[in-house]
C-alpha cells in the first residue's frame, strides 16, 4: 500500500485530494464514491478487490447456516454478511467490512453500520487479503473484543478458529471434512462445509 492514497470525491470528477496513509478518518471514508470499496484500519485505506464466486458461495452458505440455527433456537443474535460497515473501535479511524458476522447485542446495529465489535466474524481467505486477514485483522478483532474469529481457506479446505474470549487468543485448525463448532453458541451450532467444498472444487476445475 503506498504512503499516500488518492481518490475523487463524490460529485467532483476533476478534483482529487491526497493524504498520507494513517491520516484518514471516517470523513474521508464517506467522501469516497460508492463504487470505490475500501476498508479503513487505523487511518489507513486498504483496497477491496471484487470477490471470486467461490468466496461469495462460502459467505452465503455460512451466513445461511448461522441464520437457520439462530432462528430454530429462537435466539436474539443477528447474522449479517458483507458488504456491511463495522465501526469496530467506535472511533473515526477504523471501518471494516467482515465477510460474515454475528451480533448478539442488537443495540450495536445502527442504520448505516454496526457500531462496535461483533461477537463472531468469519473472513474468507484470498491471495489478496491473506496478510490483512491473518495478521492485521486478527490483532484488531482481538483488541476490539470480538469473541470468535474464523479464517476460512477454501483452496486448502481448512478453517482456523481463534477463540478470543476474555482477551486471550486460542487457535484451533479444522479440516472441512468435519462439522466445525461455533464457540459463541457453545458448539451447539456447527457449520458444515461438505457441499461448499464440492461446489468450490467444481468451479476451480472449470477455471
Amino acid at each position: 500500500m503506498p504512503d499516500s492514497y488518492e481518490w475523487k470525491k463524490k460529485g467532483e470528477t476533476t478534483l482529487a485530494e491526497q493524504k498520507k496513509q494513517g491520516e484518514f478518518t471516517l470523513e474521508d471514508y464517506y467522501a469516497l464514491p460508492d463504487e470505490q470499496r475500501v476498508e479503513l484500519i487505523d487511518g489507513v485505506f486498504y483496497d477491496m478487490v471484487t470477490p471470486y464466486t467461490t468466496h461469495q458461495i462460502a459467505v452465503a452458505e455460512i451466513g445461511r447456516q448461522l441464520a437457520d440455527f439462530i432462528r430454530d433456537q429462537g435466539g436474539s443474535c443477528r447474522p449479517l454478511v458483507s458488504p456491511v460497515d463495522v465501526q469496530l473501535d467506535c472511533d473515526d479511524r477504523t471501518m471494516v467490512q467482515p465477510d460474515v458476522l454475528v451480533i448478539c447485542d442488537r443495540d450495536k446495529i445502527k442504520k448505516h453500520c454496526v457500531f462496535g465489535a461483533p461477537d463472531f466474524i468469519a473472513e474468507i481467505l484470498s491471495d489478496f487479503t491473506a496478510y490483512k486477514d491473518t495478521v492485521l485483522k486478527l490483532m484488531k478483532y482481538n483488541r476490539a473484543g470480538v469473541q470468535e474469529y474464523w479464517v476460512v481457506d477454501l483452496e486448502n479446505e481448512v478453517v482456523v478458529v481463534y477463540d478470543m474470549t476474555g482477551g486471550e487468543c486460542y487457535t484451533s485448525a479444522y479440516g472441512m471434512d468435519q462439522p466445525i463448532p461455533v464457540r459463541i453458541f457453545d458448539g451447539k451450532c456447527q457449520i458444515h462445509f461438505e457441499e461448499i467444498c464440492e461446489e468450490v472444487r467444481s468451479i476451480l476445475q472449470r477455471g
